[in-house]
């Protein structure tokens, strides 16, 4: 009964029911001492979102060849962007759970047909009430032949999509049980449409705030939709997002106030940035992994047997070690992580040997320099890690010429496009979202362009069959096999999963959950957090 009555009394001080010095008289009637009601009221009024204020969030990301046209969105800056000013039809909750957002609700009776009822009296910043209409000229602008967008894989099993009143409806070409996660992607911004067709540049969105400032690759800011459909979120009056790429800058400005927020701090640098009392680290275990993808359509690397050497030359142990010092794990090859619901857990890991390494190697019958690019641009030390790569590789007679590229313009002009270079994905929910994303033969940003070997076909095969199966077993050992054909015959080089280090100042609050499916409690801070 008095847990029971405290409770009450705080939820009564959170809500504004009782003043502070009536809940803390009632915590000393209860049996609590002076202090000890002091400190419960701090923190139950420190737990209570207040409006107001300007968050400034730092960001190791952006290019200047970013665009607000979401079919584009490549990196954190455009994403942090897109959250702030657009929303989607689901969300991933701060507690990791799917639910609802610009739809109401959603069902199906087969996996197949999907029902999604779209929420009433939600306004574009251009004034405009969202429509049915609206959401399917938004999904359709990353469907089709002609599509260019990063999401056109992950929408490839959408054979139609119609309104019907005040419901959407998606045809599949064939049952998935996740298809709900997949609408939550974050290109998938329901934006306002004529005619059935959308601006993709515009800018404007249905979101916490209206977008004041767009410099590509600089900074994008916004001020408060004071006509938000959701009543407990957009506590800040302004939101400033900065491209900081350089960590030991993006570090500075947290620690000089520059800026309340930022992402991707460096693990060699938090223990003493954690010293700091104006400081809080916060980090947070997801499916943030990094990689070097390999294209398997341009020499060496269209060589079985190469990959092959190039897999068994890397010490992963060392690069978790050194790169990330131990704030993560072992990769092994592919994208899902032990926090995946379908991990191959009984996939043995792949050691470092350097006598099988120079054994596929000779039978590559490649001879001379291979060239990686990197950059830090792609992760905190991602240079330092090449270079690891580079020195256990010569173990196994294997000699590798590390690029180091510019910062800029990494993401439009490195990655995606040369043949093996650094990169990192924040991962996904979902297998099936994942492999959609990154793996899938119709993927814009399948970086290995693993598509056309024996291995690659089975993989599609079996990931289209997996989407589909009800039976929880059943789809488990598929997935299994996918992993498994990646790990074997695919592209990509995952030495390790890093953890999300991000670090704001003591004025900043939050809930108790923040999301860990990205950074920044799902890249949704700016709407879900508040200055305390």
């Amino acid at each position: 009964m008095k847990d029971i009555y405290i409770a009450e009394q705080q939820r009564k001080l959170g809500t504004g029911g009782i003043s502070r010095r009536q809940f803390i008289a009632s915590m000393i009637a209860a049996g609590f001492v002076l202090p000890g009601a002091l400190t419960m009221s701090e923190r139950v009024l420190a737990a209570v979102p207040k409006k107001g204020g300007k968050m400034r969030i730092g960001l190791g990301h952006g290019s200047t060849t970013d665009s607000l046209d979401p079919g584009t969105y490549e990196n954190g800056f455009s994403q942090n962007t897109a959250y702030m000013f657009a929303n989607h039809l689901t969300e991933v909750g701060s507690n990791g759970e799917l639910i609802p957002e610009l739809a109401e609700s959603f069902e199906t009776d087969d996996a197949k047909t999907w029902v999604f009822k779209i929420r009433k009296g939600v306004e574009f910043h251009n004034g405009k009430t969202m429509t049915p209409d609206d959401v399917v000229a938004s999904i359709n602008y990353h469907r089709g032949e002609a599509s260019k967008s990063a999401a056109k894989g992950v929408l490839s099993p959408v054979v139609d999509v119609k309104a019907d009143g005040d419901n959407v409806i998606f045809e599949l070409d064939g049952p998935n049980a996740g298809f709900p996660y997949i609408v939550s992607d974050y290109h998938l911004i329901i934006v306002p449409s004529v005619d059935g067709s959308i601006d993709p540049g515009a800018g404007i969105g249905t979101g916490a705030y209206s977008i004041t400032t767009y410099e590509p690759g600089v900074r994008s800011a916004g001020v408060r939709n004071p006509n938000f459909f959701k009543e407990d979120r957009a506590h800040f009056d302004e939101v400033e997002i900065l491209s900081l790429i350089d960590v030991t800058a993006r570090q500075n400005a947290l620690m000089s106030g520059e800026v309340d927020v930022i992402d991707r701090i460096d693990p060699k640098t938090v223990s003493l940035m954690g010293r700091n009392p104006n400081i809080t680290i916060l980090e947070k275990t997801g499916t943030l992994h990094y990689t070097f993808p390999m294209r398997v359509d341009a020499a060496p690397f269209d060589n079985y047997d190469l990959r092959m050497a190039l897999k068994l030359s890397i010490k992963r142990q060392e690069m978790v070690d050194k790169i990330l010092l131990g704030h993560g794990a072992l990769g092994n090859d592919h994208p899902i992580s032990t926090a995946n619901a379908f991990h191959a857990s009984d996939l043995p890991q792949r050691e470092f040997d350097p006598e099988k390494a120079a054994a596929h190697y000779k039978k590559s019958g490649h001879s001379g320099k291979i060239q990686l690019s990197s950059s830090d641009a792609a992760f905190a030390g991602a240079v330092d890690a090449a270079q690891l790569i580079a020195a256990s590789a010569r173990e196994a007679g294997i000699d590798i010429e590390v690029i180091r590229e510019p910062k800029d313009g990494y993401w439009s002009n490195v990655w995606n496009k040369k043949p093996w270079c650094a990169c990192y994905w924040g991962g996904r929910p979902t297998e099936d979202w994942m492999f959609s994303s990154a793996y899938v033969d119709s993927s814009e940003w399948n970086d290995t362009a693993w598509k056309t070997t024996d291995g690659a076909k089975k993989f599609n095969q079996v990931v289209n069959a997996a989407r589909g199966e009800l039976d929880e077993a059943k789809r488990r050992q598929m997935y299994a096999e996918a992993q498994t054909l990646i790990h074997d015959d695919g592209g990509a080089i995952v030495p390790m999963f890093a953890n999300y280090i991000m670090g704001h100042s003591n004025k900043v609050a939050h809930g108790d959950d923040v999301a860990a499916n990205w950074d920044l409690d799902g890249g949704k801070l700016a709407e879900r957090w508040w200055f305390a």
